[in-house]
């Protein structure tokens, strides 16, 4: 872009009798343009595809908000710099303690991570109005935090779920199909040193290719893991159906299958959706 606005200036230096400065400031001013543009998506948030927040409010309280603030903070610099994953707890006493955890998808660059991440602890806080209990999944991450030790633990109480509204041709081949995708992607996720994630691909018809993709947060242990995505896949039944696409996501793990490529690297000339289109979809919030 940088290149053809410079090309695009000196061919109008050939043309117009502009004085050196005034050629000189043109281009400095055709530059800055063109790096604002460049600058401005990295700059703008990213919408979360939903959240959950319970229990009381500790906004009135400046120890808990600092102790929420922090977890958010360390979460952020923690798990951009170590591989998509973080836990962190902030404050003293039963009470009073703060436990954290950011996760992103394992298939995203370090850059997309560091930048979900970022918009994650600013939106979670005004979102939940520092609740005790709040979550908020994107995309590309998840981010929570709660006044109880929850690492370790399968939580499959509250989550988000996000079916597409257009349903596929022949509904029990495209069940089955899914099943084998999704049962090949669990599989990936919960076995030893996969780290959390799996991905399958399957060719339904010539025409038509299912995308699977099952992750789980990174502090459960594989048998954990197998059984909190095999409680996401029994849910397949009740929400997804011959849905063209769905998702599960819940705290500790999350189930996505799509007749587009939508994880990393995106296949084919053009790549696919690397982000769920929102008015295509409809949102179901699940609270314990």
């Amino acid at each position: 872009m940088e290149s053809t606005h410079l090309q695009r200036t000196r061919e109008l230096d050939s043309i117009i009798p502009y004085t050196a400065m005034e050629s000189s400031r043109m281009r400095c001013c055709m530059l800055l343009v063109v790096s604002l543009a460049l600058l401005l998506p990295l700059g703008m948030a990213a919408d979360s595809i939903g959240s959950y927040c319970s229990g009381s409010s500790y906004a009135g309280s400046s120890k808990a908000v600092a102790n929420i603030n922090s977890v958010l903070a360390d979460l952020v610099a923690s798990a951009s710099s170590t591989g998509g994953y973080a836990t962190s707890t902030a404050g003293k006493g039963n009470n009073s303690i703060i436990y954290g955890l950011a996760q992103c998808r394992g298939d995203v660059s370090a850059s997309d991570c560091a930048s979900c991440l970022a918009d994650a602890a600013k939106q979670l806080p005004s979102t939940c109005s520092y609740s005790s209990d709040a979550r908020i999944w994107y995309d590309y991450c998840f981010m929570r935090y709660e006044n109880a030790n929850f690492f370790g633990q399968a939580d499959t109480d509250a989550g988000v779920i996000l079916v597409n509204v257009q349903a596929m041709d022949n509904p029990k081949a495209f069940e089955k199909a899914v099943g084998k995708v999704m049962g090949k992607a669990t599989a990936q996720a919960s076995a030893a040193g996969s780290a959390g994630l799996g991905r399958d691909k399957e060719q339904y018809t010539p025409f038509v290719s299912i995308y699977g993709l099952a992750q789980c947060t990174r502090d459960l242990a594989p048998l954990t893991c197998a059984q909190c995505l095999s409680t996401a896949l029994s849910r397949f039944g009740d929400y997804c159906g011959a849905q063209q696409g769905c998702q599960i996501n819940y705290s500790s793990c999350r189930v996505r299958y799509e007749i587009y490529p939508f994880y990393f690297p995106l296949a084919g000339k053009g790549g696919g959706l690397a982000t769920t289109d929102m008015t295509k979809n409809t949102k179901i919030v699940v609270r314990p």
